[in-house]
């Protein structure tokens, strides 16, 4: 029996030490690394970029873990700023979501190994740094036979999208969906994830400077899967109008502006519609026609994946989501946002890139040396 317990034991070190003789070594010559804030404000004025940063011994309970990647998005900075509903204790290191390789397991943990790759299970875990420690409890696994960059934003955009295509109306292949936001990471994903199931969308864009700008998103946002791509101006139009001679009007509509985009959007709804606000990028209320509770039977609803998450925690139908969503990445039906990876040194560059009104490129921190 003593024996027993030995070898389990030596093959439990061996495991801690695997990583020490792996090929996979993204950020072997690094030191540990982080941005960090100790005060909510501005980003410029409060986040620091630490190195040397120390990382504790792995308890039995603990996972240590080495970050690939991780994607700078709106919620990041509005949780920086103090803004968002989220405020992990202080201080704290930036970023909710991205991807991380096991480099080694506490002698308690069993579903984890070195090589496995992980995302954070909740939001306010702290993406932008090289190295952390944490429970085995707070990761979640995922398959590390996808691209880099779909993993490191797999957990918050695709995810979003795919439950509001799937909670909110009973949509049918041929079914219409009506988006505003559309180049957003949200949006992306929403315009493949519907092609992948049949459904027809009909995205919303801003106005751009240029009519070639808006030609160049035209044609990515079509080559997504998209259907039609239009201007917030021109859903006033006739022409717009007209599209509903040949296709059936929106069962769904998803609103991540807010003001008058979103009630525009929201006249177009067929009677039993459903819209569902996840985002207010203009800052204005939402404003719903009387006409459109009372006599269309409009339903106006709102969606956080964070809240979706927390009741959900490690569900069946959570496993299930992210299988299919990997399923979409691996046939090619689903892919990144049109991104830009940019050194983890390189935050600040990042975040302002992200704050650009008419950006369609998530800005991806990546960690190797």
């Amino acid at each position: 029996m003593a024996g027993a317990r030995l070898s389990v034991s030596v093959s439990r070190l061996l495991r801690r030490l695997e990583p020490l003789f792996s090929s996979r070594h993204y950020c072997s010559l690094a030191s540990p690394c982080a941005v960090s804030y100790s005060q909510y404000g501005e980003p410029s004025k409060v986040l620091r970029f630490l190195t040397d940063v120390d990382v504790p011994d792995v308890r039995d309970d603990q996972v240590s873990v080495r970050m690939l990647a991780a994607p700078i998005n709106p919620a990041d900075i509005n949780m920086i700023q103090g803004v968002y509903p989220i405020k992990p204790p202080l201080p704290a290191v930036g970023g909710n979501e991205g991807v991380g390789e096991v480099v080694s397991v506490g002698l308690q943990v069993s579903d984890l190994q070195p090589g496995d790759w992980v995302i954070p299970a909740d939001s306010g875990w702290g993406t932008w740094r090289t190295h952390a420690v944490c429970p085995a409890s707070e990761l979640r696994k995922i398959p590390n036979d996808i691209p880099l960059e779909a993993a490191a934003t797999l957990a918050v955009n695709p995810c979003t999208a795919y439950r509001m295509l799937s909670d909110f109306q009973h949509l049918q292949p041929g079914d219409t969906i009506v988006q505003n936001g559309a180049n957003s990471g949200v949006g992306q994903a929403v315009i493949q994830i519907a092609a992948a199931r049949g459904l027809v969308t009909i995205n919303v864009v801003r106005n751009r400077p240029d009519r070639s700008s808006y030609f160049e998103l035209e044609m990515y946002l079509k080559g997504l899967g998209g259907h039609y791509v239009i201007t917030e101006e021109g859903l006033r139009r006739q022409d717009f109008r007209d599209i509903f001679k040949r296709l059936p009007r929106p069962k769904l509509a998803l609103n991540c502006v807010g003001g008058k985009s979103a009630t525009e959007i929201l006249r177009h709804l067929e009677t039993g519609g459903t819209m569902v606000t996840y985002g207010g990028m203009s800052r204005q209320p939402v404003t719903v026609p009387t006409g459109s509770l009372i006599f269309q039977d409009i339903k106006v609803v709102g969606y956080w994946m964070t809240q979706w998450n927390k009741r959900q925690t490690d569900s069946q139908e959570s496993s299930e989501m992210l299988s299919t969503l990997c399923d979409y990445v691996r046939q090619g039906k689903l892919q990144a946002p049109s991104n830009v990876q940019v050194p983890i040194s390189d935050y600040m560059a990042a975040i302002n890139s992200t704050r650009d009104a008419f950006s369609t490129k998530k800005q991806i921190l990546t960690m190797s040396s």
